[in-house]
């Protein structure tokens, strides 16, 4: 049986706010209270592409690539977007 857990949030933040990745990264980990949880994070592309954000080179691109909204999908390390092992 598999188990969805979905939660949605909205936040605006200024494009120039934040250094890179890992500030980026943690700033997630405090506004969904997933201290201490490896997650993997994903943005879709303006053609919809599940790409992924784990540097400073493709956090810069995602980010600039926002427009007008950047959507983020969030993941626990080790299982996909159904909620299967991989």
């Amino acid at each position: 049986m598999l188990r969805f857990e979905a939660e949605y949030r909205r936040f605006g933040l200024k494009r120039n706010g934040f250094g890179g990745f890992q500030e980026f990264y943690h700033l997630l980990q405090n506004i969904h209270h997933i201290h201490g949880v490896e997650v993997l994070l994903e943005y879709a592309d303006i053609h919809g592409d599940l790409l992924p954000i784990n540097n400073d080179e493709n956090f810069h691109k995602a980010v600039s690539s926002a427009n007008p909204v950047l959507r983020i999908i969030i993941t626990k390390k080790g299982k996909s977007h159904k909620g299967e092992m991989i």
